[in-house]
Order: C-alpha cells, then structure tokens, then sequence
C-alpha cells in the first residue's frame, strides 16, 4: 500500500509502498477514506515537534483519520466489517503514557491503518469522512479549551486570537455553547471574514489603534471573560490581558515555548483573573462532536478547504506551511 512517512533523522516525508498491516490482538484494520492535513505534521517534518515515544526513526504521519473497519484482529468482537469510523488521535498504553498516532506510532496518511480496538469511535452515514477525519484534534481540541478548560457559559464575552485551523472551530464552538459577543482578532483580512461567516459577532485587527477601545465597547466596559489564544505568540497573550475583565481567563491552547508576562499582578490579583494551561482533548469529547454533528448541531462543511489523493501529501504539506488559500483543514484521500 502506499504511505506518507516521516524520516525522522532527515526530516524529509516520503511516500512508500509499505505491506498492508496484520491487525494483531485487540486491534482493528481501517481502510482510510480521509486524512487530515494538521500543523502538527508540517511541525514533525520540520524539525520544531519530534516523536518522543516512537520505536525506530520512521513513522507513517497522520493523526486525524476516518474510514471502514476492514479486518478484526484476535479477540476483537465489539466491530464489524464495513462500519463507518473514525480514530481517537491516540490511546495510554500500560503504564498510563500518552502515545500519539501518527508520532508515536503509525497514523493514517495511508490506504490502511490500525488501531487498538477502543479508540475507534462509530459515525452515522450522514456525517462524510471528510468531515469526520478532522473532528480529534481540530474539532476537539478547541472544544475542550472552550467546555473543559475555560468552562465558558452562556453570555460571557470571548474573543478568539487566531482563526486558523483551530480558532475557526472556536468560533462556532463558541456560539454554539451561548458564548456572546463572540469576537475574533486576526492580523488577516481574509481569516476576519471566514470568522463572520462562522458566527463570529465582530472580527477585529489587532493592529489597529482602536483595538482595545473597539473591545470595551463591544463589552459595555466589562471586558472579556474569556480570551483564548490559538495562535501561539506572545504578543497575543500580552494583549489580550490588556482586555480581559474581572474573573477573566486567559486560554493559552497555542504554544509559544515562552514566558508568559504579567504586566502588573495587582490588577491582576485584584480583578481576580487567571491564565490557563490547554492541550488537546479527551476521549469524550471526541464522541460529544460525534453526536452534535450527527443531530446536525455542528457542520463541519466549511472546515473542508480542500481534498488531495494521498500522492499528493508534500503538496498539501507546502500549502499549510506557506497558508496557501489560507486553508482551515485539507484532507488526504488514498
């Protein structure tokens, strides 16, 4: 079968004919219908992100994936051929480590995959595979900093600092839950008004003079209760504590590998605000999306920018890297 995979040692993504995998006990074989292009796997070629866990120094890229169970390994029984599915990011293994699919362990840039029993998640036959690929990671990552994390509520003010892959499911994540104004900051013209057809109230520069007056007004002087950061700069952080309110906390689910600066922690302290850790999701927010996309609460349509055939993947790869189209998510298909 053909396979993108990642040399490590030489950061370079090669596509391969591999032998098709033998599920062993307690996993299952997927045939791949869609792979999601993340920043993540651009990172991992790059040489910023590098596989902690992984046995060996090649691994095959790709950690959101959906398809049909193609083959049951020994001892499974709760799957049949044919079911519609898609694949948690990763699994613990014994001792309770996190592993990662498509970093730690092969992932699904390729025409099949597999993967332990219980991290396969059942989807109902209106929600494409296109669709469905994106929703570990790019769904629910944000769906956790925006229910988990943040524990936003219904009428709090948000604003949302970078509306890419991740920020833009913000956004109708955000309006989804009640969140209101939902106000989105992005340096890019075009980012701002996807952000509006997402349901953002408001999208704002945040270069201009008046960004901080435009917030408070917005705001009737209060402030946000929540700003999140997905962009992963610091002068995002830096400027959204400028306009968080009292009780406001500050999100940071992108990662910038610097310090975090309070400019002044006793208007800090008084305002009782707080800045808040996020990474990933959980296992059931995966299945929560499911279930809201399903009953159609969430369409995911939109997320789509575009669809390679898998001998395409250095393509898509150079897309999101230089944000060519300014894609939110491109999918792979074998």
């Amino acid at each position: 079968m053909l396979a993108g995979r990642l040399h490590v040692p030489q950061r370079e993504l090669w596509l391969e004919t591999v032998p098709v995998p033998e599920p062993e006990h307690g996993q299952v074989r997927v045939r791949v219908a869609a792979a999601g292009v993340c920043l993540s796997d651009v990172h991992l070629i790059d040489g910023t992100l590098t596989p902690v866990y992984l046995a060996g120094d090649v691994v095959t890229l790709g950690h959101e994936v959906a398809g049909t169970v193609d083959a049951l390994g020994p001892g499974v029984t709760g799957w049949q051929p044919g079911q519609r599915v898609l694949l948690q990011a990763g699994e613990r293994d014994r001792r309770g480590t996190v592993l990662t699919r498509g970093v730690d362990y092969d992932g699904g840039w390729a025409e099949y995959a597999l993967a332990r029993e219980d991290t396969l998640v059942p989807i109902p036959d209106a929600l494409e595979f296109e669709q469905a690929c994106i929703i570990p990671d790019a769904v629910s990552t944000p769906w956790a900093a925006v229910t988990d994390t943040a524990r936003t509520r219904p009428g709090e003010a948000v604003g949302v600092w970078g509306v890419g892959g991740l920020g833009a499911h913000a956004v109708q994540l955000l309006r989804l839950v009640g969140a209101a104004p939902v106000i989105a900051v992005d340096p890019l013209p075009a980012a701002r008004d996807r952000a509006l057809v997402l349901g953002a109230d408001v999208a704002l520069d945040p270069k201009d003079d008046g960004f901080r007056d435009a917030v408070l007004e917005l705001t009737d002087a209060r402030g946000l209760d929540v700003a999140f950061d997905f962009a992963g700069v610091t002068p995002v952080r830096e400027q959204a504590l400028t306009v968080l309110g009292r009780r406001g906390r500050l999100v940071l689910a992108g990662i910038a590998n610097q310090p975090v600066t309070i400019a002044s922690d006793s208007r800090f302290n008084y305002l009782g605000q707080a800045v808040l850790g996020h990474y990933g999701s959980a296992a059931e927010h995966v299945t929560q999306l499911v279930s809201l996309a399903g009953q159609g609460r969430l369409d995911l349509a939109a997320s789509v920018s575009d669809v390679l055939p898998l001998g395409d993947a250095t393509e898509a790869v150079r897309r999101v890297q230089d944000k060519d189209g300014n894609p939110i998510r491109l999918i792979l298909r074998p």
